[in-house]
């Protein structure tokens, strides 16, 4: 069984899935990702059992892994047109 990851690693994994986000091309798939990294944390946040965390570590990990993958397959596909999020007036 894995060791229970530190508080350090956790938080970097964290930082990595954030900005991972930011990669994203598309405003509805990049705040999406967002949300959902920052709900998942959130909702792991009082998992005391050091079995718990490292399951919840490892699932981090590998949805990071994914999250990698899908901005390289939405990087091929970027939308001509940019949201109404997105457009800045002047």
């Amino acid at each position: 069984m894995a060791s229970t990851p530190s508080k350090s690693q956790i938080l970097s994994l964290f930082r990595s899935l954030l900005r991972t986000a930011r990669d994203f091309s598309d405003y509805n798939i990049r705040e999406y990702t967002k949300r959902r990294t920052i709900d998942g944390f959130r909702h792991n946040r009082h998992v005391s059992d050091p079995s718990s965390i490292a399951a919840a570590y490892s699932d981090a990990e590998s949805q990071l892994q994914i999250a990698r993958r899908q901005v390289i397959v939405y990087s091929l596909y970027v939308p001509k047109l940019k949201s109404v999020m997105e457009i800045k007036h002047a």
